[in-house]
């Protein structure tokens, strides 16, 4: 059973301290102390005496093994069982190493099986936004057999938007980030970006710029934003409170 979920902003190694200001500042947190031996990781600490962290940082050599842009972690109550679960719809194990199993996606999107430690608290918006969506962009060719990986995978439903290229897996209340699909246009290596929801998306867009963020493009209803390491990530008109929209 998934417990929790946890993203990852995924950044060149030598960009961490760039890409670490700008997600604390626009999250509203505190990173902490890095880990590992080279000090790839770090989490975003929300106030512990009101949320539990959902978001992470990590350094990469370069991206590949499908870590492009952004991984979504799955809190669960056994590893080996979801591990088996996730083969047995189409993942391939990539790697274990310290109870973490990391997968590939049919894709080609990573993600990882971790254990859970108990997070259950979502924390409030955070100057009118909130980051509460992965997009995984899929090729074309693989937009069906990935959409229906992930409800598989998750056991979520599978949510059909207006627009066919959009589909979303929506978990239980209370998980701080759902998972939304998107096809593009023309085939290119499966990735993934973060999405903020925004009472203000203007409003949002020029606060972000002045921590060091640039728009790239801007839609009808979201923007494409990309920060000051290098990623993009998207500002959306969905409900900040409720994350619908």
């Amino acid at each position: 059973m998934i417990r929790w979920v946890c993203v990852f902003v995924d950044r060149p190694r030598e960009r961490m301290d760039v890409a670490a200001e700008f997600w604390t500042a626009v999250t509203g947190t505190q990173l902490s102390p890095r880990r590992s031996e080279y000090g790839e990781y770090a989490t975003f600490l929300p106030d512990p005496e009101a949320a539990d962290p959902y978001l992470k940082l990590q350094g990469l050599h370069s991206w590949d093994n499908g870590l492009r842009g952004s991984h979504i972690d799955f809190s669960v109550d056994d590893v080996s069982a979801f591990a088996a679960r996730a083969v047995a719809v189409g993942a391939d194990i990539v790697a274990e190493f310290d109870g973490c199993v990391v997968f590939a996606s049919p894709a080609g999107q990573a993600f990882c099986a971790v254990p859970w430690q108990g997070e259950s608290r979502r924390p409030d918006p955070f100057d009118g936004t909130r980051l509460d969506q992965m997009c995984v962009d899929v090729p074309p060719e693989s937009y069906e057999v990935e959409t229906e990986f992930w409800s598989a995978l998750t056991g979520w439903p599978l949510l059909y938007a207006p627009r066919s290229e959009y589909r979303a897996v929506q978990g239980p209340a209370g998980l701080p980030v759902r998972v939304l699909l998107q096809r593009l246009d023309e085939p290119r290596a499966t990735g993934a970006h973060l999405d903020f929801s925004a009472a203000d998306r203007a409003g949002a867009a020029a606060a972000h710029e002045k921590l060091g963020a640039t728009v790239v493009e801007v839609f009808d209803h979201w923007t494409v934003m990309r920060d000051p390491a290098g990623g993009t990530y998207c500002l959306t008109d969905r409900d900040p409170v409720t994350s619908l929209g």
